[in-house]
């Protein structure tokens, strides 16, 4: 079982993903690329290297990058003078260049911490999960890549009696999740689009073994809480919401905690010029205000299928 994971974040006192206040951890890798995602530095499963050009002291008077990169110059490119982009087909991702740089113009997405080292800063609010029900989530990118650390930390946790939560997009063959069962407490899964497709089409996977993953977890009694991003365009249509209702209802047998709807934002978009990833949707035109009143009739129209749903993560006392 490993002891050790690649983690890309750590957020402490939130309280949107899971109940409570909560320490979340962020774990490299995933089995999708949605168009959408708000988390770029969560895909790739190794330590990666972002570049931030505002932040470089420039070609001339540094150059600690070039220097110190075993692929040389050919690695690094720049404009007017500042560093712009890695060549991602060049870099080995051995962290020389990050080593040196002394302006910060390079940020560190990922590095590889053990269960210890983990619950060393877990611990730290123990009294703050006492005291509003709250615990540890791992979200990512998706856990579930890194299974056998997410199994070590949750044992950990659960012998010192904090809660657990796995944000998963459920992407998995079911022995993968099943080995967590005995060690968490709640899931957190999206329920993107019910045309396994159209799925494809957006995140680079079909839905089938999502959907029944997300059934076995409903037929074992398995604390479920279910999100659709809503997305202008590719998901909010009536075809698929009535879909979707009807999968919970009848599929699920409406044993779900919550559903939670969250509204298209135009997240990460600086991360992915960091990473030299281009942004796919940035050709989304709405009006804001608009979109959120559809949003709110969505969720009305759940809640009247006998559904609880609420907009956002953040669960309502």
């Amino acid at each position: 079982m490993a002891e050790s994971g690649i983690v890309f974040n750590i957020q402490r006192y939130t309280i949107h993903d899971g109940p409570g206040l909560r320490t979340e951890l962020f774990l490299k890798g995933c089995p999708l690329h949605c168009r959408w995602c708000s988390n770029p530095e969560g895909l790739c499963r190794q330590p990666q290297v972002g570049v931030y050009r505002s932040k470089c002291i420039g070609r001339r008077a540094c150059g600690a990058c070039v220097q110190a990169c075993p692929a040389g110059e050919e690695a690094f490119r720049f404009t007017v003078g500042k560093l712009a982009g890695i060549d991602r087909t060049l870099c080995t991702d051995c962290l020389a260049c990050l080593e040196a740089c002394p302006s910060d113009a390079l940020k560190l997405w990922g590095q590889r911490m053990t269960v210890d080292q983990c619950m060393e800063i877990i611990r730290r609010d123990r009294g703050y999960y006492e005291r509003s029900g709250g615990g540890v989530t791992v979200s990512g990118g998706d856990p579930l890549v890194q299974s056998d650390f997410v199994a070590a930390l949750f044992a950990a946790c659960r012998a010192e009696g904090i809660h657990t939560c796995c944000e998963s997009t459920l992407c998995f063959a079911w022995p993968v999740v099943e080995r967590l069962l005995p060690v968490t407490d709640l899931w957190i899964s999206d329920l993107k689009m019910m045309d396994s497709a159209r799925h494809r089409h957006y995140t680079g996977e079909g839905n089938a073994l999502i959907l029944r993953n997300l059934q076995t977890l409903a037929s074992l009694g398995q604390e479920l809480i279910l999100r659709i991003p809503i997305i202008p365009g590719v998901n909010d249509d009536r075809a698929n919401i009535e879909a979707s209702a009807a999968f919970i209802r009848g599929q699920l047998g409406g044993r779900v905690r919550c559903l939670q709807l969250l509204s298209f934002m135009r997240l990460g978009t600086e991360k992915y010029k960091s990473l030299g990833m281009s942004y796919q949707m940035s050709d989304v035109r709405m009006n804001r205000r608009a979109f959120q009143r559809k949003v709110g009739l969505i969720a009305a129209y759940f809640n009247s299928q006998g559904i609880h749903c609420l907009v956002g993560t953040h669960e309502k006392d």
